[in-house]
């Protein structure tokens, strides 16, 4: 009976000591990766949609998450020997007890006032335009979404008092743009200007290329009149470039994607019937379809298979998990988000979790 008791005694003594933090990291990390990065998807389709119904939109940054874990126990042994003429015999007591607290602090921070202004307002600028198709992504995601014009070729905006079906030359720069960036033969560097300012330069290659390389650069070169003897031309921020060496780009900012994205989801018919929102405007033209880059759906039941999904006015708006060209355009609108971040460190999440 002692024996067994000591032995009992003893292995609760080592859970005791044992502590939790390492078993800890990995849960902890992985969760709260989890969560901030869902919450942000998230907050950022509730945005859209708040647009769409003439909302304002507003953005709480997860500024910090402190957790500390608290893990306590005890171990009680109590006995009595009693002597054999004794009316009580002997006698042991033993007893235990734990307590396990996890106190996590999280600090929210709303972006507003200049934060907001250079995050959501500034346009984007037309170096790292250039630089997200140079890293791989497409120029049929990157130029409709964030491209208002290239050399005074105007894109399809359903919104605002500018509104326009957009030029089919635009679509068809665009087109070339794709075949010459999937042939290799464009590229982009940053050079120093007189004033010792960067300057981006877009390059084309000229030597072994494809007939229909050539064919699309001569094409391409006609609409932006560009100079068909130039191998390398300016790219700057503007409506009409200053020259046939230069291509003028008007990027959007944030809130004007947000707002572009914003004015393609469908609503119930009822919120148009109650003046709630107004009606969604068709695209046209022959690639009307492909224009849309983000399907958002709506419906009264949450919906089962979600990239994402946020319920807003009694319905649920969200992405299909299954449409994998909408969850392409919604990353790649997170990946904005984070180009167009201050650079504070007030903006990056800390964790911290002593639990030791």
């Amino acid at each position: 009976m002692a024996a067994k008791a000591l032995l009992l005694v003893l292995l609760l003594s080592i859970t005791g000591c044992s502590n939790i933090g390492p078993k800890s990291v990995t849960r902890d990390r992985f969760d709260y990766n989890t969560a901030i990065s869902d919450s942000w998807k998230e907050q950022t389709l509730l945005n859209i949609v708040k647009i769409r119904y003439a909302d304002m939109p507003l953005f709480v940054e997860v500024a910090s998450i402190v957790s500390g874990y608290t893990l306590e126990s005890s171990v009680s042994l109590n006995g009595m020997l009693s002597s054999s003429d004794a009316i009580q015999r002997d006698s042991l007591s033993l007893g235990g007890n734990g307590k396990f607290i996890d106190r996590p602090t999280i600090t929210y921070v709303p972006i507003t006032g200049s934060q907001f202004n250079r995050s959501f307002m500034t346009p984007i600028p037309p170096g790292a335009v250039l630089f997200l198709m140079q890293s791989g992504w497409s120029a049929e995601l990157i130029f409709p979404l964030t491209v208002d014009s290239v050399n005074g070729l105007r894109s399809q905006a359903l919104a605002g008092s500018n509104q326009r079906t957009g030029d089919v030359d635009y679509y068809r720069v665009i087109d070339l743009m794709r075949q010459i960036q999937l042939s290799g033969a464009i590229g982009m560097r940053i050079k120093k200007a007189g004033n010792l300012q960067d300057s981006t330069v877009l390059f084309f290659q000229k030597e072994g290329l494809a007939p229909e390389i050539l064919a699309a650069r001569q094409e391409l070169n006609t609409l932006l009149g560009l100079n068909p003897e130039a191998r390398e031309v300016r790219v700057n921020y503007g409506l009409i470039p200053g020259g046939d060496d230069e291509v003028a780009l008007l990027t959007r900012s944030m809130l004007q994607i947000m707002i572009q994205l914003a004015t393609k989801i469908d609503v119930p018919p009822e919120h148009i019937a109650d003046g709630r929102t107004v009606p969604t405007q068709a695209a046209t033209g022959s690639d009307a379809e492909n224009r849309k880059l983000m399907n958002v759906h709506y419906s009264k039941e949450r919906p089962a298979d979600a990239f994402t999904a946020v319920k807003y006015r009694d319905y649920w708006y969200w992405v299909d998990d299954g449409d994998f060209r909408s969850k392409r355009t919604f990353a790649f609108l997170m990946i904005l988000f984070s180009l167009t971040e201050t650079g504070g460190k007030e903006g990056l999440p800390l964790v911290t979790i002593p639990a030791g």
